[in-house]
């Protein structure tokens, strides 16, 4: 498992072409697990704080137990409307939840205002990450995993 910050020193390109993703639209779909092992999707926000891709939560949401419970998760861009302009990025991890002093930090690092009272707040740790591009001839798909360089697949 990396960090963002850790992701970053190691494939510095395709995580600035994840972040621009990630930056380009508010809204993507996380996938976390049920108690019983099935698939949730819910929509979420992200952001990238000082190093760290975070994720918050109204308190008590599911998509939050559900991290608290089995920190699984799987993380998909908002692609934009009918493009695949920049890609289709994609990340995989693990969730920690973010509590007291750090959890303060990283807030008050913010680049927008976050709303008042209690809220869940996730460091998401990075076991992969891809982007999916197309041009006129071929499909794309550079992997990041921890420890490895980036691999390319052309289709």
């Amino acid at each position: 498992m990396s960090t963002w910050k850790e992701f970053s020193e190691q494939a510095p390109e395709l995580a600035q072409a994840i972040a621009a993703r990630l930056q380009a639209h508010k809204h993507h779909v996380l996938a976390t697990l049920r108690r019983d092992g099935s698939p949730r999707v819910s929509g979420t926000e992200v952001e990238i704080v000082d190093g760290r891709l975070v994720l918050g939560s109204m308190p008590g949401a599911m998509k939050a137990r559900d991290l608290q419970r089995d920190p699984r998760y799987a993380l998909h861009s908002n692609p934009g409307h009918h493009s695949m302009t920049g890609g289709d990025a994609k990340v995989a991890g693990r969730a920690r939840e973010l509590h007291d002093d750090v959890k303060a930090a990283v807030l008050a690092a913010y680049p927008e205002e976050v709303p008042p009272g209690p809220m869940h707040l996730f460091e998401l740790d990075l076991a992969e990450a891809v982007l999916t591009s197309v041009d006129e001839e071929h499909l794309y798909v550079d992997l990041w995993r921890p420890g490895a360089t980036v691999e390319r697949f052309v289709r």
